[in-house]
């Protein structure tokens, strides 16, 4: 890019400028810091300007090579058919029905359905960790307004696939009979759900046949709670037998509750990835797997053809892991005044480390090879059993009565028990950020990932919208990452010698963000109560030597007094002594002790000889 040459050049010099300011307060700080007072201001602003260098070093690795890849999607199948295509699982988590409301973990669902893809290779697992009955029910109604919902995208060549975003715009013709009749059915639906959720149960005239009521009886035994269940995973959609209105083959679509007990770690979204893992490999097992925040829609029907572009090239490294695609966000006013959109985070760091080893794992909108939860790319940690292997060939349907039974088995709470996931296979645990951990540790061990950066955001979400909810994340973030950063697989330490130094920067960058805050409080405080109390804490401008008989009148042994009349007052006396060690023995002249207005002052006339 045309700003790497510039961006190393300001990188040297400003190193140079670092040095000297850290030169500066050693200086200080051992030659003429002869006070408690003066020695901690020193050493305060040493320790913040030291993690102020040190974040610096680590923003500075992100423009050190930045690269940004385009693709080509209508060029795909020169290089591979429409019938090799491989097969995709989508993992969407949600933990409460009321924190995160089940229409918009549908809508996001539907638009991923909805993908400009061969539907019978797209599997949707949708993992609910609070154990509710009115997701699944959200579910249930999602599964049969898809039915009409895909068809509609294919016949008007849709781009907005999410149903609430492309029916609350104007980029549409909305005389059409087709549209009309498909908006009624979605407000319906909705219209549903949001009461379902609303009293907080499913209304017995919702509930159809007796097989639903079955099903919902599961969340009625007693002792259900969202912290102590059993595993619950049901067939919404499957795609080798359901077809939609125009006689197409339909997705599959699986919702999936895993075990919980509350002697069991659970190891919060991590816990419930690796867990969809497992379930998916028993019942589809696809090469590819999208991992997809619950209220993250697409906005690109080509997004899956867009990864293939990296994944399926012929010339790509055989050590790609991961293709991740930034998290974009609507709502936001024109010029984000609050920082909701994350931008150097989720743009410009993953371009800067496009050109090293590959960004990092943001949690959303990444395509991953399933290859890469089963060790290093050259050797293959294997799981327990061959099913969960990444090569294993699935022959039975997903509704067969032994694949069910495993995928009932995967998912229990003590399944990871002596087992190597969480560790070395699947998602990795050790870190409240899940995502961030798991592509440190993943690219630890070989892999490498690239970043895909469409002028078409392919996914769109919401940023918190109160204080609350930006205050938890935000604390989530850094407790999460100070996990990871005093750790023993620390980035400054472990990061650089498996990846190497720029890259282990890059990672710390991240790690020891919180610890951003120390420098931020120290210089929002420090210097105004120095300058309330008379001390000077930044290196004063030193004048020519012949400037200093001119401005009035005054000698350097005038100005050396007045320094130290600062620094030697106690009370009403002087530290007569002390003055006399700072003061030259060869000058000649005389000193004056005496009282006026009852405070005590220094008169010295320094007589200079010529």
């Amino acid at each position: 890019m045309p700003c790497t040459s510039f961006n190393r050049a300001f990188a040297i010099i400003y190193s140079f400028a670092i040095l000297a300011l850290i030169y500066h307060h050693l200086t200080t700080l051992f030659r003429h810091s002869t006070t408690v007072i003066s020695i901690i201001i020193t050493t305060t602003l040493l320790i913040s300007d030291l993690i102020l260098s040190f974040m610096w070093a680590t923003t500075t690795s992100f423009r050190l090579r930045p690269v940004l890849r385009q693709t080509f999607p209508e060029n795909l199948e020169k290089v591979l058919q429409e019938q090799d295509f491989p097969a995709i699982d989508i993992f969407i988590c949600t933990a409460d029905p009321y924190k995160e409301p089940p229409i918009n973990v549908v809508n996001t669902a539907l638009s991923l359905m909805a993908y400009d893809y061969p539907p019978e290779k797209i599997s949707v697992y949708v993992s609910d960790d609070g154990g509710s009955e009115l997701t699944l029910f959200a579910f249930m109604e999602a599964a049969k307004f898809a039915e009409c919902w895909l068809p509609f995208c294919r016949d008007n060549n849709v781009m907005d696939r999410c149903p609430e975003a492309y029916f609350s715009s104007n980029r549409h013709g909305n005389t059409e009979l087709q549209y009309e009749e498909t908006k009624a059915m979605y407000e319906s639906m909705k219209i549903r759900i949001e009461n379902t959720v609303e009293r907080g149960e499913i209304c017995p005239g919702y509930i159809i046949d007796e097989s639903q009521r079955q099903i919902f009886s599961k969340y009625r035994t007693p002792g259900f709670s969202r912290a102590n269940h059993p595993a619950i995973i049901q067939v919404l959609k499957e795609s080798a037998k359901e077809k939609d209105k125009k006689g197409d083959l339909m997705p599959n679509l699986v919702y999936v509750s895993r075990e919980k007990n509350k002697n069991s770690p659970h190891h919060f979204k991590a816990g419930a990835l690796n867990s969809l893992l497992r379930v998916s490999s028993v019942m589809t097992n696809a090469p590819i797997v999208l991992t997809q925040d619950c209220d993250m829609y697409s906005n690109d029907p080509l997004t899956i053809k867009r990864a293939l572009c990296f994944i399926s090239d012929p010339l790509a490294r055989p050590t790609l892991g991961y293709v991740q695609f930034p998290q974009r966000y609507h709502g936001l006013n024109k010029d984000d005044i609050y920082g909701g959109e994350f931008l150097r985070l989720f743009v410009a760091n993953p371009v800067g480390m496009n050109g090293l080893q590959g960004p990092s794992y943001v949690g959303s909108g990444c395509f991953f090879r399933r290859r890469v939860f089963f060790g290093r790319p050259t050797s293959m940690v294997p799981p327990e059993i061959q099913q969960l292997e990444p090569d294993n060939v699935v022959e039975k349907p997903i509704t067969a009565q032994s694949i069910l039974e495993l995928a009932h088995h995967v998912a229990r709470c003590n399944y990871e028990n002596d087992t190597k996931w969480g560790f070395q296979l699947g998602f990795r645990y050790g870190s409240l950020v899940e995502d961030y951990y798991t592509g440190y540790r993943l690219q630890c061990e070989g892999w490498e990932s690239n970043f895909c950066h469409p002028s078409r955001p392919a996914f769109l979400g919401d940023v918190p919208i109160s204080v609350i909810d930006a205050v938890s994340q935000t604390k989530r973030w850094a407790i999460g990452l100070l996990e990871v950063g005093f750790s023993k697989y620390t980035p400054v330490g472990f990061g650089a010698q498996c990846m190497g130094f720029i890259m282990g920067l890059c990672y710390a960058h991240y790690a020891f963000w919180p610890i951003l805050s120390i420098p931020i409080t120290i210089y929002s405080f420090l210097p105004q109560i120095a300058l309330l109390n008379g001390i000077y804490i930044f290196p004063e401008v030193k004048r020519k030597k012949n400037e200093i008989g001119q401005q009035s009148g005054k000698t350097k042994y005038d100005m050396k007094l007045q320094q130290l009349w600062s620094l030697t007052k106690n009370g009403d006396e002087i530290n007569y002594d002390a003055l006399r060690m700072h003061i030259p023995e060869d000058q000649n002249g005389w000193k004056s002790y005496q009282r006026e207005n009852g405070k005590p002052r220094i008169e010295a006339v320094i007589v200079r000889h010529a």
